[in-house]
């Protein structure tokens, strides 16, 4: 049996979710930017209408502006986005539990087996974007293809708010003409390594030797060739056997370069708080803590440490990560950005037999009841009911949702 794959991609999502709050910017050129006061000035997401300006993801609110002076700009808000990720993979749920998400704004669908209750791959797809549309108010572009590889390219196909079927019959018509850099998994430098070969577009990709493109590549070549062949068996995953995240971290651009150790440890603090309390919510713990420093010259360090007992409590993960940072670099140097890394992680019960007999397992237990406490305190509250002194009305721009905070799968 040939297997149906959805691609689910939301339009827009950061600004389709704003503009629910903000509904008289519905007819504007309007973008999700980050504060440009703490230098996180970069375009997040745009409406349709600032796209026609040529308004792009990632680039500066003040290349914005130049194309487009009256782009209507607002802060992100990732818990409403996080909240709304979640009710749209509930309503995927109801179709099939294969339902792996690619990101807080994607997922993939099996629907192979859900044919005769819902119809057919196309059907089940315009059914979802309407209940979408119609419950959440919010739309997304489908694609429906016999593999994960295809489904995703279909959903870029054509937006906003449509289908696009790929077939064995036809994706050659529909993808082999489109440039090598529309190609999944092909980004910037591997595109510009296909075109030094004459490789520019899918076609060309596909029908090339694959001995050659993997000689060029590597193994990666060898898989975008196959990708580009509509050779792609890669399973979607059931949604309650996703893969367990291996590392969580959060890391920012400070409003103003961070100056000596005072400065470095509120950062720390209010860092690793947010790595603690994900780390609770996904109930695993840390062997490791890892470092990313960026000088105001763009000059990046990466060091890590390992723990002798793993942990999800903020205070010893700060603890860990000045210390790693005390022996990698001059405290008075300045850093423009900091970056906390939880790594090597396991389950929290896993955690919790492999401490039972250590000596700093009393202390760990305590720092770890007071933060479940505040995790209950935010869930009620809100995310900034509560935080550690140090870190309450710190002026380098720290706050608890920043664009850079992620999970590792």
């Amino acid at each position: 049996m040939e297997r149906v794959i959805l691609h689910c991609d939301m339009n827009g999502f950061f600004a389709s979710v704003e503009l629910l709050d903000y509904p008289h910017l519905k007819d504007k050129p309007m973008a999700v930017c980050g504060n440009p006061d703490n230098r996180h000035g970069i375009i997040l997401a745009k409406n349709e209408i600032a796209k026609r300006y040529g308004i792009v993801t990632a680039e500066t609110l003040w290349q914005a502006r130049k194309k487009c002076p009256e782009l209507e700009v607002v802060p992100p808000h990732h818990e409403k986005y996080s909240h709304y990720s979640k009710l749209i993979n509930a309503i995927y749920l109801q179709y099939t539990d294969m339902v792996e998400p690619f990101s807080v704004d994607e997922s993939w669908l099996d629907v192979t087996a859900s044919r005769q209750l819902f119809g057919t791959g196309r059907q089940i797809a315009d059914t979802i974007r309407e209940r979408v549309k119609n419950e959440l108010n919010l739309t997304l572009s489908a694609g429906v293809s016999y593999n994960k590889i295809f489904a995703k390219m279909g959903s870029d196909y054509k937006k906003p708010d449509a289908t696009t079927v790929i077939t064995k019959e036809n994706y050659k018509n529909l993808l082999w003409p489109m440039d090598i850099r529309n190609m999944f998994f092909v980004g910037k430098k591997t595109a510009e390594k296909l075109y030094s070969c004459g490789i520019k577009t899918i076609g060309e990709l596909a029908c090339a030797d694959r001995k050659m493109v993997t000689a060029l590549l590597g193994k990666h070549g060898s898989t975008i060739h196959d990708y580009a062949n509509g050779l792609d068996t890669t399973p979607v995953l059931r949604h309650d056997q996703l893969e367990k995240i291996k590392s969580v971290g959060n890391g920012t651009t400070f409003r103003r370069d961070l100056k000596g150790e005072e400065d470095i440890r509120v950062a720390v603090t209010g860092l690793s708080d947010t790595v603690a309390t994900r780390l609770r919510k996904h109930q695993m713990k840390a062997f490791g803590v890892k470092v990313d420093i960026k000088s105001p010259d763009f000059k990046v360090i990466s060091r890590q440490q390992q723990l002798d007992n793993p942990t999800n409590v903020s205070e010893i993960i700060a603890d860990t990560a000045m210390a790693v940072i005390k022996k990698s670099w001059q405290m008075y140097n300045p850093i423009r950005m900091l970056t906390v890394t939880a790594i090597n992680l396991c389950d929290e019960n896993q955690a919790q037999q492999l401490s039972l007999f250590s000596s700093e397992n009393i202390t760990a237990e305590k720092g770890e009841k007071v933060e479940r406490t505040m995790d209950d305190i935010r869930k009620k509250f809100g995310t900034d009911a509560i935080s550690f002194g140090s870190v309450i009305n710190n002026d380098i721009g720290l706050d608890f949702h920043t664009p850079l905070d992620k999970d590792h799968e």
